[in-house]
């Protein structure tokens, strides 16, 4: 009898330990799985990531304009237009500097993440963190800047308007005053250029250029203009259109019509869509 009982718990103990090398083995085989199945999901993670990044998500395309703190001067006014081929131009003017001014173009480089770019090269190159609608300056190793000024580390982007910007607007009224312009005379039009946010024309006697930026509710801010500087009859309707330009701080566009206004007052100039 003693030895059946001890060959019945020798049966056992196989049993029991054959039953747990099966479960490890099961175990270890329900872990590779899981290891592999982690590591394809860590793989889609990361495909998505991708597709949703700056470069691929947003409408980076365009002019960025802000003022950044400075150590030595009363603020850097940066303007950066990104354009869809990877390329920019860029413009710096460091404010109460005497030759603080300098303008700049090339390709920029976007980094692993899709997220941050860097412009120019050597003591000019700039890592720029991309965001909806504006640019993040970033400190020298690649960090958003934090305190109480960061918020002052950001360039916007420009608004843009279809009804206005990519046309060539030519000089209807001034002033109130009906404008003609004979076969043999050249007509005062403008151009607001949405590539690069620069507006340029013929004030019908000068070439002139500028920047410009938009605002919400039709507000536009009109840079300090540049113009040739010839002899013509009529100088006084085509300095008169350059003053109108610089004052005006709103526009509509009407059938067709651009209505350049200052504040509440009747409308400075009015232009319609050369054909």
């Amino acid at each position: 009898m003693k030895r059946i009982f001890q060959i019945s718990s020798c049966f056992l103990l196989l049993i029991t330990v054959l039953g747990c090398s099966d479960k490890s083995k099961k175990g270890n085989g329900l872990n590779e799985d899981n290891l592999v199945g982690n590591k394809g999901n860590q793989s889609v993670k990361a495909s998505q990531a991708g597709a949703h990044n700056s470069k691929v998500s947003l409408d980076w395309e365009g002019v960025y304009k802000g003022v950044i703190p400075c150590a030595d001067c009363e603020g850097i006014k940066t303007s950066i237009t990104l354009l869809a081929d990877n390329k920019f131009e860029r413009s710096i003017d460091y404010l109460g500097k005497t030759a603080g001014f300098f303008s700049d173009k090339g390709s920029f480089v976007w980094d692993e993440s899709g997220s941050v770019i860097t412009i120019g090269e050597g003591d000019r190159g700039q890592k720029y963190k991309v965001g909806e609608n504006q640019l993040f300056h970033l400190d020298k190793a690649g960090n958003l800047i934090k305190g109480d000024l960061a918020e002052m580390y950001r360039l916007m982007k420009n608004f843009s308007d279809s009804n206005l910007e990519n046309k060539k607007w030519q000089l209807i009224e001034l002033m109130g005053q009906e404008v003609k312009f004979s076969k043999d005379k050249k007509p005062a039009f403008v151009i607001f250029d949405s590539n690069n946010a620069r507006m340029s024309g013929n004030n019908s006697c000068n070439l002139f250029s500028g920047g410009y930026t938009l605002k919400p509710n039709g507000r536009i801010e009109i840079g300090q203009m540049m113009n040739t500087l010839m002899a013509c009859d009529n100088m006084e309707r085509a300095t008169q259109f350059m003053e109108v330009l610089q004052k005006a701080d709103n526009y509509t566009v009407v059938n067709g019509v651009l209505h350049l206004n200052k504040v509440r007052m009747a409308p400075l100039a009015k232009l319609k869509v050369m054909e």
